[in-house]
């Protein structure tokens, strides 16, 4: 029995993002806290779990352990330059990643029993662990590129067909594959043909202790936010994906729309880029253009970029806004909406993915349709004039989180090992 307190080990694989990296910088963002709390918790109750990224910088030690949780290393693997790397010029090297994964493997003298890999890179891993190992894998994507083909806005937003090829492949040989909804099941089953059977709904958790209501104005004064202001939060990777120019545009609307002296006290405040000095990419470029529209939309005195933010910090800033804003165009689930919730902070989201699943219209926030700024302010509008209907929006929020607990997401997932194993 893959039991509480075993001795067994599970290789966890988080190839282009580190678990460690802070929420909102290059290429992280739910998937890094995902493995992360996966593994505290699985380190908890007496698993070894050793978390195997792709190394980004010479400074960093290779192994660290304790960061995360006693029984928890993170291992990183020199793949190409250490430096960071878009998830499309990854590929090429992971073969050189797999091979250091058995080579750290062979050295000191372990083996695995359960393979857990997350993002289709990941997987193409787990893969040849596989055949070296002969042991089960366990499969979640977090992101299918089928579905973000279906909202790309153009050629450069698409998904490669290597990615798609991958997927389908990864679908076809998992021993298991892990959904954070029915909706994504059902994805699964209706783009890659997956077996019903093969596929387990598990929803990702939440920090209760650490995500938790701050009041109000002892949150703004922790984060320096004029206690008279109406501040809205976007926490997430600057993509077009997630739709922040819908966002910015919605902000433009309600300065045009409400009165003077509600404009004067609301803004907007992101959080998530990358951090000063790394190499341009994509994100970079995003950035740009957001910035751009906010000039051109008279807006730089409403709209304020934070940069990446740390975890530690997060549950203040959820807590001092007004409310969370997810215009995104697809999520698979939307652990900043869970997050935002748990923290008592109403959340405004597109109708789309995981976030549909996630947030209930009406009750702990609103739903929008994606890309619809008129939309988008009408719903901020609501929740910015009427405070009472902010309180119980809040409150339902928080009663709704409490069912997300990492412990809860843990049980799921421990059984799930335990069937692959029988």
């Amino acid at each position: 029995m893959f039991s509480q307190h075993s001795d067994r080990r599970i290789a966890m694989l988080s190839v282009h993002t580190c678990p460690l990296a802070a929420l909102g910088g290059k290429k992280t963002g739910g998937m890094n806290v995902y493995v992360r709390e996966l593994s505290r918790e699985l380190g908890a109750r007496g698993f070894h779990v050793d978390v195997f990224t792709r190394s980004q910088n010479p400074c960093v030690p290779h192994i660290t352990s304790g960061d995360i949780a006693p029984g928890v290393r993170v291992i990183h693997i020199p793949a190409g330059p250490e430096e960071p790397l878009s998830t499309r010029v990854l590929y090429p090297h992971l073969p050189q990643f797999a091979e250091g994964v058995l080579q750290f493997a062979e050295a000191q003298g372990i083996s695995y029993d359960v393979i857990h890999s997350h993002y289709w890179l990941s997987g193409w891993v787990a893969e040849r662990l596989r055949e070296a190992w002969h042991v089960p894998f366990v499969q979640m994507f977090h992101t299918l590129g089928h579905m973000k083909n279906r909202v790309a806005l153009n050629d450069e937003e698409r998904e490669p067909p290597l990615r798609l090829q991958t997927e389908t492949q990864l679908v076809k040989n998992a021993d298991a594959l892990v959904a954070a909804t029915p909706a994504e099941r059902i994805q699964l089953m209706w783009l890659y043909k997956a077996s019903i059977e093969k596929i387990h709904v598990i929803p990702p958790g939440v920090d209760l202790n650490h995500f938790r209501p701050v009041e109000m104005m002892e949150a703004r004064r922790a984060i320096n936010v004029p206690l008279v202001d109406k501040m809205l939060l976007f926490v997430g990777r600057i993509e077009p994906l997630k739709g922040i120019d819908t966002l910015i545009r919605a902000i433009a609307l309600l300065r045009q729309s409400t009165s003077a002296a509600l404009c004067k006290k609301m803004y907007l405040v992101i959080i998530g880029g990358s951090p000063p000095g790394e190499v341009e990419d994509d994100e970079d470029l995003e950035l740009r253009r957001l910035k751009a529209l906010c000039a051109k939309l008279g807006l730089d005195d409403l709209v304020t970029f934070l940069g990446a933010k740390s975890q530690q910090t997060l549950p203040y800033y959820y807590s001092a806004a007004e409310a969370v804003i997810m215009p995104s165009h697809y999520e698979s689930f939307g652990m900043v909406a869970l997050e935002a919730m748990a923290c008592g902070t109403p959340v405004v989201t597109s109708e789309v993915g995981g976030l549909a699943y996630l947030v209930q219209d009406g009750v702990t926030g609103f739903h929008v349709p994606t890309g619809d700024p008129e939309e988008l302010a009408s719903r901020i509008q609501l929740i910015l004039e009427r405070p009472e209907l902010r309180q119980e929006l809040s409150q339902s929020a928080i009663r709704h989180a409490q069912g997300y607990s990492w412990q809860h997401v843990a049980d799921q997932v421990q059984k799930l090992y335990q069937r692959i194993l029988q």
